[in-house]
């Protein structure tokens, strides 16, 4: 092992924020996108249009164009996009839900999401199976920054009300074998505005039934196929905005997300 080989290694576990992160260095609120990400949302109706359309699940009732709002940033420059669609009210999840036409299997993903009011409530499902919980208030295994009913994140990290938060996760897709049958769950490593939360997690099942993604009415959310699916944002009647939302594809090969 030569000088320059130990000072890199000595460097590494002494200042390990100068060295990159295996599927990008920055996490956090207001990164931004690498130049080999792709983005799924600019802020502009016309990529909202282009790269996004209702979920077509089982209790679909809007009608499109997606009735999404692109409103002003109540933080900063620039404009959001509004989950608050009217087909949604109630809390009627899977009435108005917005998935991208692109689907992926392993990916690096980051989106930023701002509350305005207590209680609202959305959720980002990664392949439009797997929901990681957006939701004020509440700090359960359901609740805010969870995989939803099966891990539970600081509730702490959450900045409340009115501001932005972000999530930056790297998801290896449920792994088959030649035959069909699942030899690998979902796997995936996950920052809450730049604090790791989950690493290498395993993904159980998909929850809340064939209204909730893709899978979801397979053997009671645990019959997962192989199939890539969109990111989906959810819409339950609240004012819960996003924004920076961008993807990298990847192909993980092994079974670890940690970054």
């Amino acid at each position: 092992m030569n000088h320059r080989t130990i000072l890199s290694l000595f460097v590494c576990l002494i200042l390990p924020f100068l060295c990159p992160l295996t599927y990008g260095q920055s996490v956090g609120v207001g990164i931004e996108k690498p130049v080999d990400a792709q983005w799924l949302f600019d802020g502009s109706r016309e990529m909202l249009d282009e790269k996004w359309e209702y979920w077509e699940g089982p209790r679909l009732s809007a009608v499109p164009p997606i009735k999404w709002k692109i409103v002003k940033d109540p933080v900063s420059d620039g404009t959001a996009l509004n989950t608050n669609d009217l087909a949604a009210a109630n809390g009627k999840y899977g009435a108005a839900d917005i998935v991208t036409k692109e689907k992926f299997k392993d990916f690096r993903l980051h989106i930023e999401f701002l509350i305005e009011h207590e209680g609202g409530n959305s959720g980002v499902y990664l392949q439009n199976r797997y929901e990681i919980q957006v939701l004020d208030g509440d700090s359960t295994s359901h609740g805010m920054a969870a995989i939803i009913n099966e891990k539970a994140a600081p509730y702490q990290l959450y900045q409340g009300l009115g501001k932005w938060n972000a999530y930056d996760i790297v998801f290896r897709a449920a792994r088959f074998n030649e035959s069909g049958a699942l030899v690998e769950k979902a796997l995936m490593t996950m920052y809450f505005n730049g604090v790791k939360v989950h690493a290498d997690e395993f993904i159980q099942q998909v929850w809340g039934g064939p209204n909730s993604g893709l899978d979801g009415g397979n053997d009671g959310g645990k019959g997962i196929t192989d199939r890539p699916g969109g990111i989906k944002l959810q819409a339950e009647g609240h004012d819960v905005l996003y924004r920076n939302i961008w993807i990298k594809s990847l192909d993980i090969p092994d079974a670890s997300t940690d970054f």
